[in-house]
């Protein structure tokens, strides 16, 4: 296409003379391989080494994906589904979620080079990827792998796609584009928006308007709306609890944040990149390019990869946003820099560039290992990766199996603390959410008759709300050692058997839900 750097084509200080790194020159899908696999290795071993638990959204994921539910109280249930699926292939709750999150940067990444290659060839589009582990997002937070991180690859490849499909493709890019648009909302709602931006595009765009006049956009339209269909029918049917989350979410950042707060996080997450351009000598002062880019990709560019980040941001100021919001949202700032600034990419920038990205996997994975292991035994900051989620099990198991029968089928009381009792528990009990049937629909009045529950809580001390179930139930206080320095942890945990009378609170919800 005129005006795209040719695949074969060459930069300036032609690269291909030069005797550094020829084969990652020579074939940057062989580099892209490389950084991929680091970034795996690096990012999978490091957290499962170092973290006593999961995160606290994963740990949250974990126990709602056994329930196979399409949609709770927050965010529809792809991650949750992934996280089951492998929990029983591997039979661990210790790495597999790690593996599974450095999966989706990894697709990412491959997603990115794609649309760059079309757009900047081959050897400007590994550049753009090796920018990505100077970015914050590709990093520290990864090992959580939560409804941020499992969109990121969805909205990759949607961009892919819809550049694809609007420059000229047929069935083969339009039917894809509209699973994977689909799909993508069941990671999380705010795939929509990047499907907005996409529209808006679709419909500025001459060329790819153009295409609305064939039946590929329209069977593309038809596949979305069917995969989308169940979300929208179970949104409905739990009375939009996910917006009445949201907003309530919105209200919390507000009265807890400072109003610049999410944009100074974006900022402070894109200060790597500066860097890593600095660095690179792709800041430096050179002549116009003589192959600019073609305006129309640099317009899909900065619309797609630059204005939801940049809506999300000026939104901030008027209402609360997530600082992780912006995880996927920026997946694309690379090739935007490489379309700026490629033309002063040479063998000597691209071997920076390198150097800089490995450096980045190695040298934050590495922080990531001291900062967790010092701050739990050491400073003895009780992080949610501290808690000893295996003991805590083990001992919930115990204190049920002592006192009842049958097996353990329900947990609640503190959440939180529920949580990591359910996590590795051989039984694999349900999670109680807050004791509400409306945020815990699996969970019901007759349930809790026939199989009873355990209550966990922290301290020994019983929490008023939790009197009413309690009656004259022993309970059972243990202390849990999780630092080096320290004190214990005490956990309480409280079996009430089959046959239980429910709160009248409880029975009034029943009632409602039903």
């Amino acid at each position: 296409m005129n005006g795209w750097l040719p695949v074969g084509s060459s930069v300036p200080g032609d690269w291909r003379q030069s005797s550094i790194w020829p084969g990652l020159m020579r074939y940057p899908e062989a580099g892209l391989a490389l950084l991929c696999l680091t970034q795996i290795l690096c990012w999978t071993v490091v957290p499962a080494l170092v973290d006593a638990a999961p995160p606290g959204d994963v740990v949250e994921s974990f126990m709602w994906g056994r329930e196979w539910v399409l949609l709770t109280y927050k965010h529809p249930q792809l991650p949750g589904w992934l996280l089951e699926i492998s929990h029983l292939l591997t039979g661990s709750f210790r790495w597999p979620q790690y593996l599974l999150a450095q999966l989706v940067v990894s697709a990412t990444f491959v997603f990115v080079y794609l649309l760059a290659r079309d757009m900047l060839g081959r050897t400007r589009a590994l550049a753009a990827v090796l920018l990505m582990p100077s970015l914050y997002f590709f990093g520290w937070p990864t090992p959580q792998f939560n409804h941020d991180y499992a969109q990121m690859p969805f909205w990759a490849a949607i961009c892919w796609l819809l550049w694809r499909a609007g420059r000229g493709g047929g069935p083969g890019w339009w039917l894809p584009l509209g699973l994977v648009s689909g799909v993508g909302l069941y990671a999380k709602f705010s795939t929509g928006l990047l499907l907005l931006f996409g529209a808006i595009w679709l419909l500025s765009d001459t060329r790819a308007r153009n295409r609305l006049a064939t039946p590929w956009p329209w069977l593309g339209l038809a596949v979305f709306l069917a995969v989308a269909a169940p979300l929208a029918v179970q949104l409905y049917r739990i009375d939009f609890l996910p917006l009445t989350y949201v907003a309530g979410r919105d209200e919390w950042v507000l009265v807890h944040r400072a109003r610049l707060y999410y944009i100074g996080v974006q900022m402070a997450g894109l200060c790597g990149l500066l860097l890593v351009l600095a660095i690179s000598g792709l800041l430096r002062r050179s002549p116009a390019p003589e192959q600019p880019i073609e305006r129309g990709a640099l317009v899909y560019l900065v619309w797609m990869g630059l204005g939801p980040a940049v809506l999300v941001m000026v939104a901030s100021l008027f209402t609360g946003a997530g600082e992780a919001w912006g995880a996927p949202m920026y997946n694309l700032v690379g090739v935007v820099a490489l379309a700026l600034l490629g033309h002063r990419l040479g063998a000597v920038e691209l071997r920076r560039l390198a150097i800089c990205a490995f450096a980045c996997i190695l040298g934050m994975s590495g922080a990531y290992a001291g900062i967790r292991w010092t701050s739990c035994n050491l400073r003895g900051r009780m992080d949610a990766v501290c808690w000893p989620a295996r003991q805590i099990s083990d001992e919930a198991e115990a204190v049920w199996h002592a006192a009842v029968p049958g097996r353990l089928d329900i947990v609640g009381g503190d959440t939180r603390i529920a949580l990591l009792a359910g996590l590795n528990a051989y039984d694999k009990p349900s999670i109680f959410t807050d004791l509400d049937m409306r945020l815990a629909p699996w969970i019901t009045s007759q349930r809790l008759r026939d199989h009873g529950m355990l209550l966990v809580w922290p301290g020994s001390g019983v929490p008023p709300r939790l009197l009413a179930w309690l009656g004259n139930i022993p309970v059972k206080t243990v202390l849990f050692d999780w630092s080096l320095r320290a004190p214990p942890v005490a956990i309480s945990f409280a079996a009430i058997p089959p046959g239980m009378k429910l709160p009248g609170l409880i029975d009034r919800l029943a009632q409602t839900s039903n």
